[in-house]
């Protein structure tokens, strides 16, 4: 004769079976946030300038036209890796002299290019947002985007 399913064992089958997935999520949450708090992606520290280049992208609407890792348009070069293409990516002041440079040759009068728009930023501007492109280019993307332009 087959045993049946009592309210009591449905009971404590449900209870045991919930108790095991509860200690179970709280263990995985737990590896996991472990895992995330001792795995940086940041290659330099987030610094008052970065942070203040981060607001100069934004309000330049820079992501409008060029990508930052994969994210954003494509009309202009991707800016990920920028400071590493032009060779600045270890010298704050290179980096600075580098985009100053760049910024204000802009644009550039060559017919028929895309060109960027100049853009009247200061000097603090300008290095904070150096900063940001350093502390970008020096961030683990783990390989993301792929560019062949380093």
């Amino acid at each position: 004769m087959a045993e049946f399913l009592t309210k009591s064992r449905a009971r404590n089958i449900f209870y045991g079976g919930s108790i095991f997935f509860v200690v179970i999520f709280v263990g995985m949450t737990v590896q996991s946030h472990k895992y995330v708090v001792n795995t940086s992606t940041a290659g330099m520290a987030l610094s008052e300038a970065v942070i203040h280049g981060k607001h100069v992208w934004e309000e330049n609407s820079c992501i409008n036209c060029h990508t930052l890792h994969g994210e954003g348009a494509y009309f202009a070069p991707e800016v990920g890796n920028v400071m590493t293409r032009w060779g600045v990516q270890d010298s704050p002041e290179d980096a600075f002299e580098m985009l100053k440079g760049w910024i204000e040759s802009q644009p550039s009068g060559i017919e028929g290019r895309r060109q960027m728009p100049r853009y009247e930023l200061s000097d603090e501007d300008i290095r904070g947002l150096s900063e940001f492109l350093r502390w970008a280019d020096q961030t683990d993307t783990q390989g993301w985007p792929p560019n062949d332009a380093g």
